[in-house]
């Protein structure tokens, strides 16, 4: 993401190949179309501006381009609310002065822990941008105990499920967990282009997966705020959880994840399983902790 104007290439190249003209309503003419979607002229033209201007913005020249012109050109190219915020985002980084970067957080207030413990019931835990699980209650830890298990530090959500093969059996529908990962990572690729960590993790996931490298390039981007997460916990089996993600006002760049479930369904009881389990394996740490403190 170090190369901005690359990202603002391939990203309004492959936005502008997957419209058609008919999508866009553009009179499409007998003969063969020698390009995948809309051409540049006709881009230009649906955005109001010259097919120049385009061409310089479609080569990564974003820098100066003013509100009204970002805006007319995620309209016309059809873009939904992640890729519209990607898409100023990109634009920003470009810019001649890019805004200070934000160092994403690593650790918690003590005030934000007290309010994971606080939701006994619900399991629950912190990421910041680049999925790094940062805080986590007992119920978060024991749902994630898969995740958590995995030896890489930190606990990264987005790793897991490219690097370890337990994902594909934790994540009942791994294909749509692996996409939005990807496109998750990117949205906040464009927030921070030059976050250190966040590149090194891009480069390692790169390098090892090559699904991660297929989902990358497709230049997809995502929000995650609610919705439905089917897992396959290896102590409780199947569970069907919907999910809430809030971002903290008080900490900016992190996210609260919250899961539940109808009270009385078969996830609920299952729940109470993993809550009887993460107490047990609880109970048994503090025993090995007492056991390795000196008599």
């Amino acid at each position: 993401m170090a190369d901005v104007r690359a990202e603002v290439r391939e990203f309004l190249v492959t936005r502008r190949a997957r419209l058609s003209p008919e999508q866009a309503g553009v009179p499409a003419y007998g003969g063969r179309r020698r390009v995948k979607g809309l051409r540049r002229e006709e881009v230009a033209l649906l955005a109001g501006v010259s097919v120049d201007y385009y061409v310089r913005l479609e080569r990564g020249n974003l820098a100066g381009a003013s509100d009204s012109v970002l805006d007319a050109l995620a309209t016309t190219l059809q873009l939904d609310d992640a890729e519209r915020q990607y898409l100023y985002d990109l634009a920003r980084a470009a810019g001649p002065a890019p805004r200070r970067q934000r160092t994403p957080a690593t650790t918690v207030r003590p005030a934000v822990r007290q309010v994971l413990d606080a939701m006994a019931d619900a399991p629950a835990w912190v990421r910041n941008g680049r999925h790094d699980i940062i805080a986590a209650n007992r119920m978060g830890r024991a749902l994630y105990a898969p995740v958590f298990d995995d030896p890489h530090r930190p606990v990264n959500t987005t790793r897991f499920t490219y690097l370890n093969p337990a994902a594909r059996e934790f994540w009942r529908d791994y294909d749509t967990i692996a996409r939005d990962a990807a496109a998750m990572l990117r949205l906040e690729a464009g927030r921070n282009p030059h976050d250190p960590e966040l590149i090194r993790l891009v480069g390692e996931l790169s390098t090892q997966s090559e699904l991660f490298r297929e989902r990358w390039a497709s230049q997809d981007v995502k929000f995650h705020r609610s919705g439905l997460k089917r897992i396959h916990h290896p102590v409780v089996g199947d569970l069907d959880l919907m999910f809430e993600s809030m971002e903290l006002p008080s900490e900016p760049g992190l996210v609260l994840n919250v899961y539940t479930t109808p009270a009385g369904s078969p996830t609920a009881d299952s729940l109470k399983l993993l809550a009887s389990w993460a107490a047990t394996q609880d109970e048994r740490q503090d025993d090995a902790d007492s056991a390795r403190q000196p008599s």
